[in-house]
């Protein structure tokens, strides 16, 4: 098996991949251009932040797993993945505390002036009355956009300094909020209106591009601090630079509109370059800890491949349907009989979804549990029960009338 690191891992992470049998090639000068020509054998690919796109994943005949060495997987075309059955996994939580710590960082960096602070003094400049007037975080409320993972180990590094919290999710419940220590808001404007640091933790997906908009802008207070470690796509970018060009917000991020995919290059952004903005390269996972504890998962993962187990993390997997149509069969557990079963459904025109084949003590028997996307009729059952090897057959659901 061949497996491609399209990224940079943590050295001790990519000794995990070496296993007998496995050609490991580390490649991680490797764009998003490169990889259509770099993909003819690999089995398994592990990216980081390298987009990989449909045009790549077309010219990978052998391709079957691709891992995205963090937890979002934006960057990777998963509906053309799914297309030509290639699972694609991630390692989420891994790098929670890596991302918590930067944005608390952030917060520290907005309240106590430090990237100005920095800057006079290798100017030459000493200008303490100037930086002598931070507000300090005791008795402030931040408010939290989603309380995953990341947000939740947030909130473990701010509550020593004495702050609130209220919180929006779409999955908080109170029970839920009660347990955390959280006030629940009914919104995303709800948390504006409270907070004084509002710190974003939100997937990027369809439902969340943009969903930061003026209205949630307008609802901040005046002189609240934004944070945002989780994507500059979340954000209506616009609506985020008016505020600031009012003066009325200040903004400490790690992600930016239109950032580059590359570990170095020219860069121009009213964001990143507003005086009124703390930003970050996008480092929010980068830590050692964080990320050989991501290759770490990353490595699990390809190991449940190499070895036939499920796919831990597997996002582009569909639940059944509540529509689908069970069907059991238990039969002797030798060569052929399967094949039986499966030649009899296809002369039935019944196609098979999804099955687990179960093998009992002894090895001489087993019951298949299939999945199928029509029901199966009387005479289809009957046809079963009659193949060679099979014991019993039997729909787990209503049996649909025979048809002539």
């Amino acid at each position: 098996m061949h497996i491609l690191l399209a990224d940079k891992l943590d050295p001790r992470a990519i000794e995990l991949f070496k296993q007998p049998g496995v050609q490991l090639s580390n490649r991680p000068e490797l764009g998003p251009d490169d990889l259509p020509g770099q993909l003819g054998d690999v089995e398994v690919l592990v990216v980081r932040s390298t987009r990989v796109t449909g045009r790549a994943i077309e010219a990978a005949p052998r391709l079957g797993l691709i891992i995205r060495a963090g937890s979002g997987v934006n960057t990777i075309d998963v509906e053309a993945a799914s297309a030509r059955g290639i699972f694609v996994a991630n390692c989420p939580g891994k790098n929670a505390a890596a991302v918590a710590e930067l944005a608390v960082g952030l917060i520290l960096c907005l309240d106590r002036r430090i990237s100005d602070n920095v800057a006079d003094l290798r100017a030459g400049k000493w200008n303490k009355k100037e930086f002598s007037k931070a507000e300090g975080l005791k008795g402030k409320t931040v408010g939290l956009i989603g309380l995953g993972q990341i947000a939740q180990e947030v909130m473990a590094r701010l509550r020593p300094f004495g702050v609130r919290f209220v919180a929006w999710s779409r999955s908080l419940t109170p029970e839920k909020a009660e347990e955390l220590g959280v006030t629940r808001c009914a919104d995303r404007q709800e948390v504006a209106r409270h907070a004084d640091i509002v710190s974003v933790h939100v997937a990027l997906t369809s439902d969340t591009k943009g969903f930061l908009s003026q209205a949630f802008f307008e609802a901040m207070k005046p002189g609240a601090f934004f944070i945002n470690t989780s994507r500059a796509e979340v954000v209506d970018q616009a609506a985020m630079l008016k505020a600031l060009e009012a003066g009325k917000i200040r903004v400490g991020t790690d992600v930016f509109e239109s950032e580059p995919s590359g570990g170095a290059a020219e860069f121009a952004s009213p964001v990143a370059q507003h005086p009124q903005v703390v930003g970050t390269h996008h480092i929010g996972a980068s830590t050692q800890q964080a990320e050989f504890e991501t290759g770490e998962e990353a490595a699990r993962i390809a190991n449940a491949y190499l070895t036939g187990q499920p796919i831990p993390n597997c996002v582009n997997l569909r639940d059944a349907p509540p529509s689908s149509y069970g069907l059991l069969v238990r039969h002797e557990d030798r060569v052929g009989v399967l094949a039986g079963v499966f030649q009899t459904l296809k002369e039935e025109g019944l196609n098979v979804q999804e099955m687990e084949n179960l093998v009992f003590q002894g090895a001489r028997a087993a019951c298949a549990q299939i999945l199928l996307d029509s029901p199966v009729t009387e005479n289809a059952l009957a046809r079963l029960e009659k193949c060679d090897g099979v014991l019993c057959a039997r729909s787990t659901e209503p049996l649909a009338p025979v048809t002539a």
